[in-house]
């Protein structure tokens, strides 16, 4: 039998929210405000706790590859941006290329690392909350930072953004741990985005308007 896997960033916010929509139905149930309006109100309450319960579903995927230099979709959603920028908070002026994909509250919101390798770098920054799919939102948002160093020796950056409505990003990554594909990097709660910043000799393999499946699409292959 099939049933959705809950992520546990997830489990307090729907055990609350089961709370909350309980006693409110308790109290429109006492009011004796009519069966017509306890079934409506019970139906939009099941509706809201089944939604918060998708957004939160965690499904197993996993991936086998036998070539490291492949790059894995560390995020569902859409790339809106595949350009050659420059990357000041840790590549100084060194020209990169970004691939940013979006993601709807419909996506799942847990992210995946992309590649295998050791966390050189893992820092949270506070910011504003601009719609994730606008271009400063990459420099202005509140964001986490983590660098990947590959066995090859090939750094990339992940960049974890917050949207106009998520209000908390969660990154399970910390600078000297060993990371690997298959692994969750963080989650981030509601429409957000995620930054992917690649040597400039990477190939990349997607397009934009492509939509993407964490821990299933390849994306690029570093130049190793």
């Amino acid at each position: 039998m099939r049933y959705i896997r809950i992520h546990k960033e997830g489990k307090i916010i729907l055990l609350g929210l089961l709370f909350i929509l309980f006693i409110f139905n308790l109290i429109v149930f006492a009011l004796n405000t009519g069966g017509r309006i306890f079934a409506v109100n019970t139906v939009f309450s099941a509706v809201i706790f089944a939604f918060f319960a998708y957004f939160f579903r965690n499904p197993s995927r996993i991936i086998e590859i036998d070539d490291p230099s492949l790059v894995i979709a560390p995020a569902d959603g859409k790339i809106v941006v595949i350009e050659p920028v420059e990357e000041h908070e840790y590549f100084g002026s060194e020209k990169r290329i970004q691939v940013s994909i979006f993601m709807s509250v419909f996506n799942v919101h847990a992210n995946w690392y992309p590649v295998s390798g050791m966390v050189l770098k893992s820092v949270h920054h506070d910011g504003t909350h601009h719609a994730a799919y606008l271009p400063k939102a990459s420099s202005e948002n509140e964001r986490s930072t983590v660098v990947i160093e590959t066995p090859a020796k090939t750094r990339i950056l992940v960049r974890q953004i917050a949207g106009a409505l998520a209000r908390r990003i969660v990154t399970y990554a910390h600078e000297g741990k060993p990371c690997h594909v298959n692994e969750h990097l963080g989650f981030i709660k509601f429409g957000s985005r995620v930054d992917i910043f690649f040597p400039m000799d990477a190939e990349i393999f997607v397009k934009v308007g492509e939509k993407t499946v964490a821990n299933e699409t390849i994306i690029a292959r570093l130049n190793e």
